[in-house]
């Protein structure tokens, strides 16, 4: 199988373009400040805080553009830190999430779910998926090797779209167990 791009994913806030202007001010754009690995998506100049009944976690970048829906997406972590117990869904999948404050600027958003863990994934662009057989909402493992905490991921949903680069996201709470502070190679297995 072929090696593939490791990417940790970073806690972050996918904003609606209503959401965003209540937090921004009307008529607000994301600033883009760098791109990201798929094709379209980049980091956002604007950040803004969580807030639950137990703490705040401050400054979370926000990720563009804008979507449907608002969703913040934190590591295992995070949530305790937080006092949230939020599901791990793939990217979306938001109903009966939790809740959260989001604070920004110019206002507040009131999330009443929006909040998840995001399922390790592994995006694959049409050419990439049929050449490793492999087709969208497959299960497969990924095995990192590192220099001390080599380990394999196991329960990857596929993920495959034209647009897409081929990367394997994980949070920050599994590039820690596997020794990774950015990026690193990963091997697909079946």
């Amino acid at each position: 199988m072929d090696k593939i791009l490791t990417e940790v994913s970073a806690r972050h806030v996918h904003l609606s373009k209503q959401d965003g202007e209540k937090l921004f001010g009307s008529g607000k754009e994301l600033k883009k400040i760098k791109d990201l690995s798929q094709p379209g998506e980049f980091s956002a100049e604007q950040k803004v805080d969580l807030k639950t009944s137990k703490n705040i976690l401050k400054e979370v970048r926000i990720i563009g553009p804008w979507r449907e829906q608002t969703q913040v997406e934190i590591s295992q972590t995070d949530a305790y830190f937080l006092g949230l117990n939020p599901p791990i869904r793939e990217s979306g999948d938001l109903a009966d999430s939790e809740k959260c404050v989001l604070i920004g600027p110019q206002g507040e958003v009131n999330l009443s779910a929006g909040v998840i863990v995001a399922q390790r994934h592994l995006h694959l662009d049409l050419f990439t998926a049929k050449k490793n057989n492999l087709k969208n909402k497959d299960l497969v493992s990924v095995k990192i090797d590192s220099e001390k905490r080599s380990l394999v991921f196991h329960q990857v949903v596929v993920r495959v779209d034209s647009n897409f680069e081929p990367a394997f996201h994980i949070d920050t709470d599994e590039g820690n167990a596997a020794g990774i502070k950015k990026t690193a190679l990963g091997e697909i297995i079946k």
